[in-house]
């Protein structure tokens, strides 16, 4: 993939997309090379080329710009093409090793350079749990389409919750260590809960 592993098919929405992946990767690299407190708006639409009030089209803060989380959507609809024989927990699975074939190295390491920022700037740890609570809504409606239940169905945003929460514990435990696969981590917190969480 390039880019923008989300990225949509008409000409407009790939313009837009390519235009916020650009911006999300100034920033990230400003925010390595300088720290994300030292880090402005200006310098980022400066670093990307594009004017402040441009920048402000695409995302509403610079803390947005972290926050952005582009595989989401690649990780549900990978997840919802998974043959129908498989529980969503399964699916989802499967899924890591999608991304693993389909994300170019490149972009996978600027997403674990997302994901360590945000674990480790607390503004940007605070922010990012309101963003685990829209997973939820969004891990329970990828259940309901592919179990034909409700995607408000107690138990379907039980193990919504549960997915959110193992999500949680590996990407806090890939943090803690830079040399870790996040994927591997990831991968193996969904077996645990697959499992059905021994200890």
């Amino acid at each position: 993939m390039t880019s923008s592993p989300a990225e949509p098919s008409g000409l407009r929405e790939r313009k837009k997309a390519r235009t916020r992946a650009a911006i999300q990767r100034h920033a990230l690299r400003l925010f390595q090379e300088q720290g994300y407190s030292a880090t402005t708006v200006d310098q980022i639409a400066a670093a990307a080329e594009i004017s402040p009030s441009t920048f402000f089209r695409y995302f509403p803060t610079k803390e947005a710009t972290v926050l952005y989380d582009a595989f989401d959507p690649v990780l549900i609809a990978a997840t919802l093409a998974q043959p129908a024989e498989l529980s969503p927990i399964a699916a989802l699975r499967a899924t890591v090793d999608i991304i693993r074939e389909q994300v170019s190295g490149e972009d996978w390491e600027r997403e674990r350079q997302r994901q360590l920022l945000v674990f480790r700037e607390p503004e940007l740890r605070s922010a990012i749990m309101d963003q685990f609570a829209e997973g939820i809504d969004l891990l329970a409606g990828m259940a309901a389409q592919r179990t034909g239940r409700a995607a408000d169905d107690f138990e379907v945003r039980n193990w919504a919750g549960a997915v959110v929460g193992v999500t949680m514990a590996a990407f806090l435990g890939a943090a803690a260590d830079p040399e870790a696969d996040t994927l591997v981590v990831l991968d193996r917190a969904v077996a645990h809960l697959e499992a059905g969480l021994p200890l």
